[in-house]
């Protein structure tokens, strides 16, 4: 248990931390707090290195991926038509910039959106959420999705009104790799997911 709240308390700081830093260093705190949760999952076993790879596990991302992408491009249109709270499209560009800028090589935006899947997948999936499961049934999924955005709330210190963009972002994202996870039961499936979703919507197609 205490490894698990140490681990907890590690996370929540690397995000903060990720969000609070100059535009300049985004990518280099990316990788410092997707290992965080990399180790932390390790310390609190929801990290498998051997897992087995199952066609269907793959496949259940992928459509995942392609669901979530749809949800997101209908928001886009939404924020673009109706800005809503007085949100436009600017603020959305800025979010997807901050990994997806032409000053960041091709090699290393892939390697940030790896290991952010990886480091995200492992923790909020593999750990908090599966550890909710059993007391929470399927309510683990909002639970899991909420803490990962309440704590990109922080990003309005440096972001302003686009970090209320990004916890809605967050969450709705979150809740798609959580029931992704929940059927699967694979975080193999919901890595997948998330790998494939940040790979189209920050290089392929973006909808910025």
């Amino acid at each position: 248990m205490t490894r698990q709240w140490a681990g907890l308390v590690a996370v929540s700081v690397s995000i903060l931390v990720l969000l609070l830093v100059p535009q300049e260093f985004f990518l280099a705190a990316t990788f410092g707090s997707t290992l965080t949760m990399l180790g932390a999952s390790r310390l609190a076993g929801g990290l498998r290195t051997r897992a087995r790879v199952r066609v269907r596990h793959l496949i259940i991302g992928l459509v995942s991926a392609g669901a979530l992408y749809a949800i997101f491009f209908a928001g886009a249109f939404a924020i673009r038509e109706f800005r809503p709270f007085g949100i436009d499209q600017a603020a959305e560009s800025g979010i997807y910039s901050l990994i997806a800028s032409p000053s960041n090589p091709l090699t290393l935006q892939l390697a940030a959106l790896f290991v952010d899947a990886a480091g995200f997948e492992s923790y909020f999936r593999g750990v908090v959420q599966k550890k909710l499961e059993p007391r929470l049934g399927v309510l683990a999924i909002p639970a899991a999705a909420l803490l990962d955005a309440s704590l990109h709330l922080a990003a309005f210190y440096r972001y302003g009104g686009a970090a209320s963009l990004w916890a809605a972002t967050t969450f709705v994202a979150d809740a798609g790799w959580g029931l992704t996870f929940y059927f699967s039961k694979s975080t193999f499936a919901s890595f997948t997911s998330h790998l494939t979703w940040d790979v189209v919507i920050f290089i392929l197609e973006p909808i910025m």
